[in-house]
């Protein structure tokens, strides 16, 4: 490597240090972070703190900082004196979610295991790899270079977010107020997966999110389903026959508009998808499935990368209880989500959702609606040289050639980075398909955290050499 700083001793120094990285990340994670629980609002400042003392002790100038929820924590680091290099910024989340249910661990959620598997060791624990193993990666690394070089070879702001489980309600006010202060060339977010263990991975594009809650009301109160039945509006009924319109008998949705602004992706995307080798079969295998759905005539990367969706993720109403009530419910109530591509609009999906439903309300029916999460999808340029920096120091680490993919997923800071910052972001991380995030016996491949600390140390050398 052609830099300043050389990346070889540091490569050596995360090598013999590894173990008490492993030991640190141990140590953040019986913190028990859980954003969305008022009763653990503690423990999520204990591991904001936790981390601050962390950077300070790596020449960071790192401090907690208020939001209207959860603290952010922002570190800043000047690299090397005097000297014009690039500015990074990193970003992670410290905050995990709930546990529960708990019966379902083969051991305590915050007292981390480490147990051989087929890759090796483990470590199972939650907030493993989302995000406090994948935060760990970078912060290994800068230690490294600190260890080694006794500064970084470039300028770095890191910001940890303390509520990204619960929808990064103060991320982007957060944003704006500092955009000054946050201002950097790219920003590097660790918080996706690698294509498989061996190969390293950088995501091109995610889809964003739409989140709606929409509740069909009918009679004033709950009927008797004797003496009404088949007499007046039953909500469940009518909520239950206009959701089943939603997709045509391709599999394609049918808000109007809803496809206005989707791209199809190039043919040099679709080839490389091609080259990837996924198994759709192991793919569907590994649920519990056979069968294959989604829009006819596409690959399962094309419908999981390329194309936007609409699931119901919750329908109640009426009596749910054990045994038998019988009742026609006064309302029904469905979470609708739709994972969004680049160049959508949440607004204008929402207005599509709203026309579509109103358009099939029943008579004496009425709608209420309420939006808990919008967010635009992201597409990365691949022409940067930030982002060939990046695959070139995964280069340095991995035999295998870094893959370029997209993800079916939603993670809002990066459309949020754009809007506020006005930079993009890279998307680079070391989870897996099966590390069973938000789960019980959430887990993080040691290979994965020990590689990603060697990536990001690796990166910040080819970052220096720009």
């Amino acid at each position: 490597m052609s830099s300043v700083l050389s990346a070889d001793p540091v490569l050596q120094q995360v090598d013999r240090g590894f173990e008490d990285s492993l030991g640190r990340l141990c140590d953040l994670l019986r913190i028990p972070s859980v954003s969305t629980d008022p009763a653990y609002k503690g423990d999520v400042r204990r591991a904001a703190d936790w981390l601050v003392r962390e950077l300070s002790g790596l020449g960071f100038d790192a401090s907690v900082r208020e939001t209207a929820g959860h603290p952010a924590v922002v570190a800043h680091h000047p690299g090397p004196g005097g000297q014009d290099v690039p500015h990074i910024l990193y970003y992670g989340h410290y905050d995990v979610q709930p546990a529960e249910p708990l019966e379902l661990w083969n051991s305590p959620p915050f007292e981390p295991a480490i147990v051989e598997a087929e890759h090796g060791r483990r470590i199972v624990a939650r907030g493993a790899v989302d995000d406090k193993g994948q935060v760990m990666t970078f912060i290994e690394a800068f230690r490294a270079w600190h260890a080694v070089h006794g500064t970084l070879p470039i300028r770095v702001t890191v910001l940890l977010e303390g509520e990204e489980e619960t929808g990064s309600p103060n991320l982007l006010p957060f944003l704006k107020a500092n955009a000054e202060e946050l201002k950097a060339d790219v920003c590097v977010i660790t918080d996706t997966n690698a294509w498989n263990i061996d190969t390293p991975a950088i995501t091109t594009r995610l889809r964003g999110l739409l989140y709606v809650e929409a509740t069909l009301h009918g009679p004033s109160h709950d009927l008797h389903s004797g003496m009404f039945g088949g007499a007046v509006l039953n909500p469940i009924n009518a909520l239950t026959r206009i959701l089943g319109q939603i997709h045509d008998e391709d599999g394609r949705v049918r808000f109007p508009g809803f496809y206005d602004d989707v791209a199809e992706p190039t043919d040099e995307e679709k080839a490389m998808w091609r080259d990837l080798g996924f198994d759709e079969s192991a793919f569907l295998a590994g649920v519990g499935l056979k069968t294959p759905v989604g829009e006819a005539g596409r690959s399962a990367l094309e419908r999981l990368w390329s194309r936007p969706t609409c699931d119901i993720n919750g329908i109640w109403g009426g009596y749910t209880g054990e045994g038998s009530k019988t009742v026609i419910a006064s309302k029904a109530s469905a979470k609708l989500s739709c994972r969004l591509v680049p160049a959508q609009d949440p607004e204008k999906i929402l207005a599509g959702i709203k026309s579509f439903l109103e358009e099939r309300t029943p008579a004496d029916g009425r709608w209420e609606f309420t939006v808990f999460g919008r967010s635009p999808g992201v597409q990365v340029p691949t022409d940067s040289p930030y982002l060939r920096a990046a695959m070139a120091g995964l280069g340095d680490v991995f035999a295998n050639k870094p893959a370029l993919v997209g993800s079916g997923g939603s993670i809002p800071v990066g459309g949020y980075i754009r809007q506020a910052l006005g930079f993009d972001s890279i998307f680079v991380g070391f989870g897996l398909e099966d590390d069973r995030i938000h789960s019980p016996n959430e887990k993080f491949e040691v290979k994965c955290l020990h590689n990603g600390i060697r990536s990001h140390a690796a990166m910040l050398a080819r970052f220096a050499a720009l």
